[in-house]
C-alpha cells in the first residue's frame, strides 16, 4: 500500500502546479493514505500563507478533484482509481511554530549554562 500511496503523492504533485485555478497557492502534498480497498484516497497538503489563503487553495483543490482524480487513472492505471479528499495537513504549520519557540527559549538557555558555569568548578 506505501508503493500505491507514494505513486498517488507523485502524480498529484506533478498535476497540481499545472491547475490552472487562481486559488490554487504555492501547495506542498505531504503525505497520502490510500484505503486498502482502493476506493477512497486522503491528501494531506500543507499551504503557504495566511488562513484565507489556505481556504481558497483546499477550495479549488475541491474543486479540481475530479481533473485529478483522471490524472491518477490515466497514469497508474489501478484496479480501481482511489476518489481524493484533500486534508490541510497541519503538521508544517506546527513544526514551524515549535522551530520558533525553540529559537526563542535557545538564548535564554544559553546564559543560564553561562550563569551556572561561572561557579567553582567542584570538579577536581
Amino acid at each position: 500500500m506505501r508503493r500505491v500511496n507514494e505513486a498517488v503523492r507523485q502524480v498529484l504533485s506533478e498535476a497540481v502546479p499545472e491547475l490552472k485555478d487562481p486559488r490554487i497557492g504555492f501547495v506542498t502534498l505531504t503525505g497520502v493514505v490510500t484505503s486498502s480497498d482502493l476506493r477512497h484516497a486522503r491528501v494531506f497538503v500543507s499551504v503557504l500563507g495566511n488562513p484565507q489563503k489556505q481556504q481558497k487553495t483546499m477550495a479549488g483543490l475541491g474543486a479540481a478533484h475530479g481533473v485529478l482524480q483522471a490524472r491518477v487513472a490515466r497514469e497508474l492505471r489501478l484496479k480501481r482509481t482511489p476518489q481524493l479528499a484533500f486534508e490541510y495537513d497541519r503538521s508544517v504549520e506546527e513544526g514551524v511554530r515549535m522551530s520558533a519557540l525553540i529559537d526563542e527559549l535557545a538564548p535564554a538557555v544559553a546564559k543560564g549554562a553561562e550563569w551556572e558555569s561561572d561557579g567553582d568548578d567542584d570538579r577536581r
